[in-house]
């Protein structure tokens, strides 16, 4: 039973992202968590953004210099950090499937998000560590995803902990709390077409789907309306792109999820005291309906504009 948060900033940056979502994860840590993330989607630079996951052992900075080297056969790299196994740094315009080919060449790393704006952090153990390791409190962006995970199936690792990055697709990414029934359908048929999955986790599937319905040329909204009909199981997911944030429930309504706007927020999870614990009491929440889809977008200097599936 994991707990799944997001949050749209909708006041202009009136407290950091990173705080809150911290807080709302937090509110969410007695289900026991295996592991904590966020997905946090900032100012953006005019390349990408990218976050490594380094393989375990004693040659840690070696393959953090191996990765780097890689990268900047392909473009000027900037602004490298380490942080234990995950290696962040910017890379200017570069094809995002060459450089995602690169960087894992031979095992050398798997690459956990990769955006214009997205920036993912996660690891193994509670949701303060997140803050004690990586600050993320500092982090600042409009809006952002959290999860924290409880496993039911797959091994407890870096790689299987969410929010997931969609492979291939720069700033999309998901965090999702039930079963997807049909995963291992639709994997065989995914890989068939030469999709590489990088985990035994069914939400990975999430982000693949959407994906690929993004590349076909539907909007975030439209693969999410989708994802209700061709995904099978009990599951509510929250998913987000730099520029579009929205939530999907299946039809049996069998997964909770929560709903919150304010003037300056909208604010979801699967459980309300996460709500509470950034909202105050000075809001109204109600439940998802049984196979509703909604998104908001964010228009450059537009303000924020609600779209929501009849």
């Amino acid at each position: 039973m994991c707990g799944i948060v997001g949050y749209l900033d909708t006041s202009r940056g009136s407290r950091p992202i990173g705080t809150t979502l911290l807080a709302m994860l937090t509110a969410l840590d007695r289900r026991v968590p295996d592991s904590a993330g966020v997905a946090v989607w900032g100012e953006g630079v005019d390349g990408f953004t990218v976050r490594v996951a380094l393989p375990d052992g004693d040659e840690l900075a070696a393959h953090g210099t191996r990765v780097v080297r890689r990268a900047r056969e392909l473009a000027r790299v900037s602004g490298v950090v380490a942080h234990g196994p995950l290696l962040t740094f910017d890379i200017g315009k570069v094809d995002a499937h060459e450089l995602v080919a690169a960087l894992e060449r031979d095992g050398a790393a798997e690459v956990v998000s990769l955006g214009h704006r997205l920036a993912i952090v996660k690891q193994v153990g509670a949701p303060r560590n997140l803050d004690t390791e990586f600050g993320i409190g500092k982090l600042a962006g409009s809006h952002g995803l959290g999860h924290t995970r409880l496993s039911t199936e797959s091994r407890v690792d870096l790689s299987h902990s969410q929010p997931f990055w969609a492979h291939g697709t720069p700033d999309l990414a998901v965090v999702h709390n039930g079963h997807i029934t049909n995963y291992h359908r639709l994997r065989r048929r995914y890989e068939q077409d030469g999709v590489r999955f990088y985990t035994e986790n069914d939400s990975e599937v999430i982000g693949v789907y959407l994906g690929r319905k993004l590349a076909a040329g539907a909007t975030l909204h439209e693969a999410m309306r989708d994802s209700v009909r061709e995904l099978d199981g009990s599951f509510s997911y929250l998913a987000a792109t730099g520029d579009t944030f929205g939530f999907a429930k299946d039809p049996y309504c069998l997964k909770p999820l929560i709903v919150a706007e304010t003037p300056d927020a909208v604010a979801i999870a699967n459980e309300e005291i996460a709500l509470h614990a950034v909202l105050g009491n000075g809001y109204r929440a109600r439940e998802a309906g049984a196979a509703e889809v909604a998104t908001w977008t964010t228009p450059p200097a537009r303000g924020r504009q609600k779209r929501r599936a009849a």
